[in-house]
């Protein structure tokens, strides 16, 4: 039997679309509900769960175990709220809990939203064992538990499932935003730093928190001191390490970072994982004209991951200086329609559009790309553009 798990506080909007999406996949969902003010407990009867009450034990983890205790299944799969399973892992799924020898199956999510990195792995389906247990504060895990019960276990192993399992909402730019989770997502690392000093998730995201917020000293030290301590067999840790590495290093050395980039490829990880070092790698070869590496990593990309517009708006911008005009057209079209309001995709569209010699096209292009900028705050470079295109084409009319 396989049991559903979740914690949940005022999530009303979003309860019925994650339960929809295990309905005939669970035997059973227990939702925990910490708090709700709002109609997240009727919905969640509504929709089979049964539901039990916890005072807000302040962290996850406790709250996570609390409810792992009340779940019958021989596995159990932990979502939130903001999470839906995909129907097309559903096959694979069942065959890896078929295995008898596999006590965990790491689960890769796809971020809605996130550009550059939309794939994660995470460990949220396993055998219901007495020794898996919830740990850390933030971003609660089950993975130390799990190292603990293969150490004493040996005859255990964990599956990978290669194709996207889960779609999370969480991430979405406007979200985080509103949620405030760049600062508690620091709060909650540096705590767990000085728990455990040079711990290679909490180093990963802080030291990526640090670059990106422009404290490029700290972060950089954070991460090599972490990855020093990282162990060659943590190969996901290692490679968002590395990641971030090569970010750090990207404006200023950017020879280091494309040796990074290739340490974090030479991992081995499924493709998903690693989009954004092959992305970021590229970017750099573009930079000193290796064009031709630069479209061979971009062309692995889209075919890896065909999904992911990140990959498209690349091989646009690699083929465009190559003056494969018809190539970038077709990369810069099919990046349109996976993020329609990503200006960028439309300014360089249009770019390529005057090029081809078709004016209209590009003057609509032009104009897209304008209104977004504008709707997403960005005034400046909407005026910018259009002084720009203004004097190639005309935008009035």
């Amino acid at each position: 039997m396989l049991s559903l798990s979740m914690i949940v506080r005022d999530e009303a909007e979003r309860l019925a679309a994650c339960l929809d999406s295990v309905a005939g996949f669970v035997q059973e969902m227990v939702v925990v509900d910490t708090g709700s003010s709002d109609d997240t407990v009727a919905i969640a009867r509504q929709q089979g769960a049964t539901v039990h009450a916890l005072p807000w034990p302040g962290d996850f983890a406790p709250a996570r175990n609390a409810a792992l205790e009340l779940v019958q299944g021989d596995w159990v799969l932990v979502l939130d709220a903001d999470e839906q399973l995909l129907p097309e892992a559903r096959p694979a799924l069942k065959a890896l809990m078929a295995q008898p020898d596999v006590l965990l199956i790491n689960l890769l999510r796809y971020e809605r939203g996130a550009r550059q990195s939309p794939y994660s792995n995470v460990s949220r389906l396993f055998r219901r064992h007495p020794g898996i247990r919830w740990s850390k504060a933030y971003h609660a895990m089950v993975d130390d538990s799990v190292a603990a019960v293969l150490t004493a276990e040996p005859h255990w192993r964990i599956a990978d499932c290669s194709q996207p399992c889960l779609v999370h909402d969480g991430y979405r730019p406007e979200l985080l935003l509103a949620g405030r989770k760049a600062e508690r997502l620091r709060q909650a690392m540096e705590q767990e730093l000085i728990a455990t000093p040079n711990d290679p998730y909490a180093s990963a995201k802080l030291g990526g928190l640090e670059i990106s917020e422009g404290n490029r000293e700290r972060g950089l030290a954070l991460l090599e001191a972490a990855l020093a301590h990282c162990p060659a067999s943590a190969r996901v840790e290692r490679y968002e390490l590395l990641l971030h590495l090569g970010i750090g290093h990207a404006s200023t050395t950017p020879a280091r970072s494309e040796q990074l980039y290739q340490e974090a490829l030479a991992l081995g990880l499924n493709p998903r994982l690693s989009l954004a070092a092959r992305l970021n790698l590229a970017a750099l070869l573009v930079q000193r004209g290796a064009l031709e590496e630069a479209n061979r990593l971009c062309d692995a990309a889209v075919r890896l991951c065909p999904e992911v517009a990140l990959g498209w708006y690349n091989l646009g911008l690699v083929r465009r200086r190559q003056g494969d005009i018809a190539g970038a057209l077709e990369a810069y079209e099919a990046a349109r329609q996976l993020a329609p309001d990503h200006a960028e995709t439309h300014q360089n569209l249009a770019a390529a559009q005057l090029l081809g010699g078709n004016i209209e096209a590009a003057r609509g292009s032009f104009r897209t790309a304008i209104s977004l900028l504008r709707q997403q705050g960005r005034a400046e470079e909407a005026d910018r553009l259009r002084q720009q295109a203004g004097a190639i084409v005309k935008l009035e009319g």
